[in-house]
């Protein structure tokens, strides 16, 4: 039987969408298909990259994915909007797509220093990564391991 498919959605598929799939594809791919895309792909951002590098995940050949390569296309288990733009104007997914919306802050709007934006990556990274360890355990799985994000 096939995994459910899940998609994270967000604006510019950079950060948080990002982060979501790498941490929820970590800790149960033997459970769920997970991608990401974005409503306006922009790139993943160079802080994405770094901040999950911290924990172990390579996100460095990944890409930008536009919601258009999936819509109509690929049935999703679930659909996660990651921020509020998305939730907005999400397109509508057919065939009894579940969807969800965990809003977080775009570290990649945070104006300050070097130090300051990798902090507010940081934040996000590991307010994502507690969403998902939390929605996994409601859906009685068990994340396979954990990051040192939950470490910090």
């Amino acid at each position: 039987m096939p995994k459910p498919r899940v998609l994270f959605l967000c604006t510019g598929n950079s950060a948080r969408s990002i982060m979501a799939e790498a941490l929820l594809r970590y800790y149960a791919s033997d459970h769920f298909e997970v991608h990401s895309a974005g409503l306006e792909p922009k790139g993943i951002n160079p802080y994405t990259i770094r901040v999950m590098n911290e924990v172990g995940l390579d996100v460095s050949g990944g890409r930008s994915t536009d919601v258009m390569d999936y819509l109509g296309k690929v049935h999703m288990g679930y659909v996660i909007t990651v921020c509020s733009n998305a939730e907005e104007r999400c397109p509508i997914f057919p065939f009894g797509t579940q969807r969800l919306h965990w809003p977080f802050e775009d570290p990649a709007t945070f104006e300050g220093g070097d130090a300051d934006k990798l902090a507010k990556f940081r934040e996000v990274r590991d307010l994502i990564d507690q969403r998902i360890q939390a929605w996994l355990r409601e859906q009685g799985i068990q994340p396979a391991a954990t990051t040192q994000a939950v470490q910090v």
